[in-house]
């Protein structure tokens, strides 16, 4: 059982009922369900004073902890771009944000994680990785109203509160000394949801009492400390896998396109038509092929045809190669003109043009050209709002169908 013995409980009840906060009680267990913390990174005990900081926010500015000094009770919510189960919670975020704000409890954000340290394999619920500019995009796109700060590059805030996961929720009283720390409730499907620990917590406080369960375990994303950019588990050992993946070469003729058309893979797909003549088409392609690289363990394929002539298909192999595209890739056997027929679009020569396909064949989205940073956004939001969910992750198509729905209006 943890808590304060009940001697320290005699010494320290003046102290705190000053403030309005009884004496903590003794709380259960962390129970056996949730992330264990990292043995290097030990988290924060109930009791212990914030350390202070100062972090980029993703508004622009920097923020210090003496910013919110007169707020009742401070919230520190480290949350994410990445992680499927950090964005699933977003909402509810949110909604304590709104709820008490008017009662005196600031809610401020932290990212813990380092980008190096998050593998592709990991981004396959992402659209964004978890660096300061992209979570500046993330602040926009989500109408995120709190302070939102990145602690990634050394984080050194996140050590000192040993953070385990994304998303991860401490709450400090006026003297900025820990009242509670761990999961915001027990379920990401909010209909399962049993105990509202983040909520249970606020509200005892708010009422001075002591908080019931001040600690429990959290489930998410574990943190991405900055020891997995290295070794066999970091992106960099996973780029170098990557890179040993054969690169092959198919021929589709017209059938063959009209097949892609349809999309008979039971999957989402990405087709995008390409030439080693088109002087833009390397950096999007690039774009794409880490797009594959991030969904491929999902319900996501995606694939190239080049449209250079048959005997051109050296320098196409040359250009994949140059690549590391072990993505499906095709070269068209028949001419542009015949190649757009099939497939039933039009694009300029010597350009690239690009398609999202539903599983029931329905286009989610198309581009012509060169495919500048919101136009990937744009495609992996289809992507992702078209995905079935997985097993570990209920809700979060729904999450990405609000950016989609946004983007079909538009």
């Amino acid at each position: 059982m943890k808590g304060l013995s009940s001697r320290i409980c005699i010494l320290t009840l003046a102290a705190l009922t000053l403030t309005g906060i009884r004496a903590q009680a003794p709380t259960a267990p962390r129970p056996a369900a949730g992330l264990q913390p990292d043995a290097e990174h030990p988290v924060m005990k109930i009791g212990t004073h914030i350390p202070d900081f100062t972090l980029p926010g993703a508004d622009g500015k920097t923020h210090s902890l003496k910013e919110w000094a007169n707020a009742k009770f401070l919230m520190i919510a480290f949350e994410c771009n990445h992680c499927p189960e950090s964005q699933n919670y977003e909402s509810r975020i949110k909604q304590l944000y709104d709820d008490y704000k008017g009662k005196g409890v600031q809610l401020v954000a932290i990212n813990p994680n380092n980008p190096a340290s998050v593998r592709l394999n990991e981004e396959g619920y992402t659209d964004l990785e978890d660096s300061l500019p992209e979570m500046k995009l993330r602040m926009a796109d989500r109408h995120i109203t709190w302070p939102y700060l990145y602690d990634g590059e050394t984080q050194s805030t996140a050590t000192k509160f040993g953070v385990v996961a994304t998303p991860h929720i401490f709450i400090f009283d006026k003297d900025r000394n820990l009242r509670f720390e761990g999961q915001i409730d027990d379920n990401q499907r909010p209909d399962l949801v049993k105990t509202r620990d983040t909520r249970n917590a606020l509200e005892e406080l708010l009422a001075g009492k002591p908080v019931t369960v001040t600690d429990t375990r959290v489930h998410g994303c574990s943190t991405k400390w900055l020891s997995k950019a290295i070794g066999s588990q970091s992106r960099e050992a996973e780029m170098q896998a990557i890179m040993k993946e054969p690169v092959k070469l198919g021929t589709a003729d017209a059938d063959a396109l009209k097949k892609l058309k349809s999309n008979t893979s039971g999957k989402v797909q990405v087709v995008t038509f390409w030439s080693t003549k088109c002087p833009t088409c390397a950096e999007s392609f690039h774009d794409l092929e880490t797009t594959w690289r991030m969904y491929r363990l999902r319900a996501f394929t995606f694939v190239s045809v080049a449209t250079d002539p048959v005997a051109d298909q050296a320098a196409v192999t040359s250009f994949l190669e140059k690549e590391h595209a072990s993505s499906p890739n095709m070269q068209s056997t028949v001419d542009l003109a015949a190649a757009q027929a099939a497939f039933g679009e039009k694009w300029k020569a010597n350009s690239m043009f690009t398609e999202v396909i539903g599983s029931d064949g329905k286009v989610l989205y198309r581009k012509e050209g060169k495919l500048a940073l919101t136009d990937l956004l744009a495609l992996r939001r289809s992507v992702l709002a078209n995905m079935p969910d997985t097993s570990g992750y209920p809700g979060n198509k729904a999450y990405w169908q609000e950016d989609y729905a946004k983007m079909t209006v538009k």
